[in-house]
């Protein structure tokens, strides 16, 4: 049951894949609760499936066209970013329909991605890490990738905390009050997009809204404010990433999907619980 903790204290690959599980969880549980208060899980699931396009065309210009400094994360982040930036402009602008933008900025970046995978020579190991997730192989590389991600993404929150918090609850207000609502909802959302990349190095772009919300929607349940709920979702967060790892690494178990049932099981019990149980705790 705990051969993954014995493991870690031996076999660097195992010791990556705790510390990336503490690392993401940062990231997750910050920008999860921005997620899930500001109701915008849907916009996240559309940014995760764009990635896919990113990494195909990542992967088919290293293999086919010999551009080996590109890797497939800067074409997630690339495609996050891209997506992110033009499901915000659209659903501020309300030229189309949001769930329309959505909807299509998720089919067009899948299907490309598709056929990026189809014209590419061989097969890519790198790649599929991306797309189902495989903690076990973070490499030391990856690990200062979601070190820098997770800095950026603190020093964001913690520098823009108040706006933010005007922005998800009271919008009405802070434009009153002459905040740029435009510009801060689209800076969430780039924010979104890079926690969608780092969170798709542990679960996989297919199961990466799971873990963004799930966590979020916990803590939502019995914390008292907006910061409260971002320690709790990441503590949270970290919690299931370390419960998934110990339960699959005996049985050798795919550790996203198990992860992600960890995650899904907590949230089950919680919201079962009467909300009074919470608040007197």
């Amino acid at each position: 049951m705990f051969d993954f903790w014995q493991a870690a204290l031996t076999h660097p690959l195992a010791r990556n894949a705790l510390f990336a599980a503490l690392l993401v969880s940062l990231c997750c549980g910050t920008v999860g609760t921005y997620v899930v208060v500001r109701r915008i899980s849907y916009i996240a699931a559309g940014v995760s499936h764009c990635v896919l396009g990113g990494l195909g065309a990542a992967c088919y210009l290293n293999v086919a066209w010999g551009w080996t400094w590109l890797k497939p994360v800067h074409g997630a982040l690339a495609a996050a970013l891209l997506s992110a930036i033009v499901i915000g402009w659209v659903s501020l602008r309300r030229r189309e329909r949001e769930d329309t933008a959505i909807s299509a900025v998720w089919s067009v970046g899948m299907a490309a991605g598709i056929l990026f995978l189809y014209a590419t020579p061989g097969y890519s190991q790198d790649l599929m890490g991306y797309l189902f997730g495989n903690i076990l192989l973070v490499t030391n590389q990856s690990l200062w990738l979601l070190a820098g991600l997770d800095a950026v993404v603190i020093l964001i929150v913690w520098w823009f905390f108040h706006q933010f918090q005007a922005v998800c609850f009271d919008e009405e207000f802070a434009r009153l009050r002459n905040l740029r609502v435009d510009a801060y909802y689209i800076l969430l959302l780039t924010l979104t997009a890079l926690t969608v990349v780092a969170l798709s190095m542990v679960v996989g772009v297919v199961l990466v809204i799971a873990l963004l919300t799930l966590p979020a929607a916990m803590a939502g349940r019995f914390a008292r404010s907006l910061g409260q709920m971002m320690v709790f979702a990441s503590l949270l967060c970290a919690a299931c990433c370390l419960a998934g790892l110990t339960i699959s690494y005996r049985p050798d178990l795919p550790v996203g999907p198990t992860i992600i049932l960890v995650a899904g099981a907590g949230y089950l019990i919680t919201a079962a619980l009467p909300r009074r149980f919470f608040r007197r705790g």
